[in-house]
């Protein structure tokens, strides 16, 4: 694995997994090349350069891993596996990064090449990046959307590293949109209810597993990802905020979120292909030191309608520790578990062994009502349960299972007032609470008479491969 983002860079590029975009304008071309380059299947990093506007050198990363083959390459997983495949993968490496963890506490150091350029007070001017305007109706221009917000527990000083959209005001302040019960959010609310101010610090470039991990469900992040790594992050403690930050950052914001201060942030264009959530009042950081590499690059990753360049990494690993937090609550014989990528994170099909009567019903209640896989899980809408011989990553399975193995009058629940987000696009404004239904969809061969259902048309897998050697090639099979 590489030591830093340049490093990274490279191997991508000697996996001929990158591609530099030359002259692109900050101002909705770099936005909409990388939504555009994102919904397809397995498309290249892309590495803006010579933006127009600002100095070559002066560079955004886009799309670094939305393709299954750079996700297990930040991993340290083969290459050339199904998704199915690398969510079992997962779920066997969870566990033990999660042990793991305590081992790789982030090392302090100090220094390293975010130190390359220090400004402070009247120097800063946040303007001297190439911050994009990533779609035509967002509010404002935004700088953090493939991040690191860096906050710190007031009382217990546990530092979390969280995804958080930074919108761009002026020179020295950015807004801050958090949802609440986020770990970061939780972190502002606990410094400003002790009447103080609250530390953060905002890393905009570094290596990409930093980023993926900040917006993954996990326990002390750095540690985390050491572990994965097998080796601690370097850090060095922040001179104004005390925060640790990365030391081969390639951009670092440090400042204040003062109590009561509040902007207008938004509109975005979110994850569920939507302007859901209007302009509100969201806190600011007031930005009083900033720390830059020569010539930085700085991560963008705008999300868009699935499936985008943000869908399969949290697919992924939000289907792995979902089986496996299944498993752990006793449910057996799971065989799969998938958080579809045309959902985005509203649809999450698991495939069963059915062992007895509710076995699938069981599944779907507990889906339904968890909190884990990713920060998206409080936006579950669906949950389809199918029988094993479906595959969960296949759309038209699934839809086949879901049209001839239900009956909508006993196969379909709905779960009413469950926890949702300002997001949802179903809920009209203005709104005093954010709720949505969940429907649990059984999907299996009824239970009772699974040796009287109907046979299926099938074809064995000796003569399909008879088939295949003999016409394949000619036939494209």
């Amino acid at each position: 694995m590489a030591d830093d983002l340049r490093g990274w860079l490279a191997q991508m590029d000697e996996m001929g997994e990158l591609r530099v975009v030359e002259g692109a304008d900050w101002n909705l071309d770099i936005g909409a090349i990388s939504m555009l380059n994102g919904g397809k299947a397995n498309g290249p990093a892309l590495l803006f350069d010579n933006i127009r506007g600002y100095p070559q050198g002066y560079r955004i990363l886009t799309c670094a891993v939305s393709a299954s083959s750079r996700i297990a390459h930040l991993l340290g997983l083969p290459q050339g596996l199904s998704d199915l495949e690398l969510v079992g993968l997962l779920r066997r490496r969870l566990p033990k990064w999660r042990a793991d963890a305590p081992k790789f506490s982030p090392r302090e150091v100090q220094t390293g090449p975010i130190l390359e350029n220090v400004l402070s007070g009247d120097d800063v001017d946040l303007f001297e990046f190439p911050a994009p305007n990533w779609h035509e109706a967002d509010g404002g221009r935004y700088i953090g959307t493939g991040h690191a917000v860096i906050t710190m527990d007031p009382d217990g000083g546990q530092v979390n590293l969280g995804q958080y959209r930074v919108m761009l005001h002026d020179k020295n302040t950015v807004g801050l949109f958090a949802r609440p019960g986020t770990h970061g959010r939780m972190h502002v609310e606990r410094w400003h209810a002790q009447g103080r101010v609250c530390p953060v610090a905002v890393s905009l470039g570094h290596y990409p597993l930093i980023t993926k991990i900040a917006g993954t469900s996990v326990d002390d992040e750095y540690s985390f990802i050491g572990a994965i790594r097998e080796k601690p992050v370097d850090v060095i403690r922040e001179e104004i905020t005390g925060l640790p930050i990365p030391a081969s950052s390639e951009i670092v914001l440090a400042g204040w979120i003062h109590p009561g201060e509040r902007r207008l942030e938004g509109p975005f264009g979110e994850w569920l292909g939507y302007y859901a959530a209007e302009a509100a009042p969201a806190p600011v950081i007031r930005v009083e030191r900033v720390y830059h590499r020569n010539d930085p690059v700085l991560i963008g990753a705008p999300p868009a309608r699935n499936p985008s360049e943000n869908t399969h990494w949290r697919v992924l690993m939000a289907s792995a520790i979902l089986h496996n937090w299944l498993e752990e609550s006793g449910v057996p014989d799971v065989r799969g578990v998938w958080e579809s990528d045309a959902g985005g994170r509203t649809m999450i099909i698991v495939s069963v062994k059915q062992r007895y009567a509710g076995h699938a019903k069981q599944v779907g209640l507990l889906i339904a009502g968890c909190r884990h896989g990713d920060s998206g899980s409080n936006m579950t809408k669906y949950v389809i349960v199918v029988d094993d011989d479906i595959d969960p990553t296949n759309v038209q399975d699934v839809m086949w299972a879901l049209c001839t193995r239900t009956d909508p009058a006993q196969d379909i629940d709905i779960v009413r007032r469950t926890w949702s987000s300002s997001l949802d696009p179903m809920i009209p404004r203005p709104a005093k609470g954010f709720f949505n239904s969940r429907a649990i969809i059984d999907a299996c061969k009824p239970f009772e008479w699974l040796d009287r259902f109907p046979k299926e048309i099938a074809i064995r897998p000796e003569l399909a491969a008879q088939v295949r050697g003999k016409w394949g090639d000619g036939l494209g099979l």
